[in-house]
């Protein structure tokens, strides 16, 4: 349904470069659905190039952060230096470190096949973009699910990290409690509508710590199964949070759109 108010609504999460010309994401229509803004995720040095040309292009629209995706083989030591020195003289271009993390699914899918993984030199790697968000002030962009999410507060914790924005996440209540004291945000999908493990995190955790976002192109299931993933989706994500907390859907929007300028600085 389409809502009937100009407030603005931000993608805080979603992986543009990897949209395809087989799969393609108009941009320049995105306002057409009171889009103004999308926080452009990096898989790695060559997608952080992108998503950086894309926001040359569209300066207004695409905000982007560069890092490395965990759910992916390790780069090299010499990868891991090129990107990092990437970063560095592309400082004031990046609105923050991500998307970086622990690589829980590809943990699992290795135990359930019986091959060994070790988490080690993933957490290690994290470490080095904790300490370079802490170090130059940045807000970071976590995949951390269950009991990563764990692993990754130590680490916050430790570099006294306050502004992290932990993307649909899944995990205990013992630790979403944790991540609220800390002031950590977190981000809803369009699995909201349709999730009830989704919804009952949308029940409780702060409203003033909390974000919207897509993670396209990731396809979803329910009233979106064999659609493109589109940034338009938020705003059935939003009504339906809306719904949770019996607020009206402007107001909702609002408060969104108020969290999301402000965790990432966007003006």
């Amino acid at each position: 349904m389409k809502i009937p108010t100009n407030t603005s609504l931000i993608d805080s999460h979603i992986h543009l470069d990897s949209y395809s010309k087989q799969q393609p994401l108009q941009l320049e229509s995105l306002s057409n659905d009171n889009v103004s803004g999308v926080i452009a995720v990096s898989m790695n040095l060559l997608s952080s190039k992108r998503n950086l040309e894309l926001s040359r292009m569209y300066p207004s629209l695409v905000h982007p952060a560069f890092g490395f995706h965990p759910e992916q083989p390790l780069p090299t030591a010499e990868e891991i230096q090129q990107l990092f020195s990437w970063m560095e003289v592309h400082l004031k271009d990046m609105v923050a470190v991500g998307e970086v993390g622990l690589p829980y699914y590809s943990q699992c899918e290795a135990n359930e096949n019986g091959h060994p993984f070790d988490p080690l030199p993933y957490i290690n790697l994290l470490e080095k973009f904790i300490s370079f968000a802490a170090n130059h002030n940045k807000p970071i962009v976590l995949h951390a699910v269950y009991q990563d999410a764990d692993i990754v507060c130590n680490l916050l914790e430790q570099y006294n990290i306050t502004r992290a924005h932990f993307h649909w996440f899944k995990g205990s209540q013992d630790t979403l409690k944790r991540m609220e004291n800390n002031g950590y945000y977190i981000s809803f999908t369009p699995d909201l509508i349709y999730e009830a493990e989704i919804q009952e995190i949308a029940r409780f955790y702060p409203i003033n710590q909390i974000m919207v976002e897509t993670d396209g192109p990731w396809p979803f299931e329910g009233p979106f199964a064999g659609q493109m993933t589109h940034p338009r989706m938020i705003s059935d994500v939003i009504e339906a949070w809306s719904q949770i907390h019996n607020m009206s859907v402007v107001a909702a929007r609002e408060l969104f759109y108020s969290n999301t300028q402000r965790f990432y600085g966007i003006k």
